[in-house]
């Protein structure tokens, strides 16, 4: 069984990984984005992580709807050299659930599922 290369951050600890700088990377596509997300995220759509490593630095957590897509994205930096990555335990799901602010269109309540 492999180790994985990422820690779940909950969503009370994403101000934690912020403070020390921490790279908030959204990998839901442009459209999900808009929709709602977290406030000073960066959005590299999954299908497009290989191709823009260099926008991202480090420590990095990643963010997406549920999850699933976080933790795959989070896999790949790991592979590619991040020392510090985390996932966003719940994605945007989570987080607007527990009642922190999103940046975009819809009220936390209505943020897109997939």
């Amino acid at each position: 069984m492999t180790r994985a290369m990422y820690q779940d951050v909950f969503p009370n600890e994403l101000s934690l990984w912020t403070r020390r700088g921490a790279t908030l990377l959204d990998v839901r596509e442009p459209q999900e984005y808009a929709q709602g997300h977290v406030p000073g995220s960066l959005n590299v759509p999954l299908g497009e992580l290989l191709g823009r490593l260099g926008e991202i630095r480090g420590p990095v957590v990643t963010v997406c709807a549920s999850g699933s897509r976080a933790a795959l994205a989070a896999e790949v930096l790991g592979y590619e050299g991040f020392a510090e990555v985390g996932r966003l335990l719940g994605g945007i799901q989570g987080y607007a659930r527990h009642g922190y602010p999103l940046a975009g269109r819809l009220a936390p309540a209505e943020a897109a599922c997939s």
